[in-house]
């Protein structure tokens, strides 16, 4: 994988993590924290892919590195939604 790959890599990951942000409806950090939401989405959304015996969605290769973009973005949803309940202010 070259350099130009991983900030390909990066740049879809950041992608897929702000898409997540926007629909769980909870923006919190910049880029470098969507990126990872990105990628602890599409670890989150193939675990549960499999569990479900679901199929794996709009994957891309970047430099011999597959990405689920589909998982990505609802996994980063989930993973989202999850914090914002467990951080939500309580009155």
């Amino acid at each position: 994988m070259t350099l130009t790959d991983l900030l390909i890599l990066f740049l879809i990951a950041g992608l897929c993590g702000a898409l997540g942000q926007a629909i769980s409806g909870s923006s919190r950090g910049g880029c470098l924290v969507s990126i990872a939401l990105g990628f602890i989405g599409a670890l989150i959304g193939l675990w549960i892919a499999r569990m479900l015996r679901l199929p794996e969605l709009f994957i891309i290769d970047i430099g011999g590195t597959r990405f689920p973009l589909i998982w990505s973005i609802i996994g980063a949803a989930l993973f989202v939604a999850f914090i914002s309940l467990l951080t939500r202010r309580r009155l």
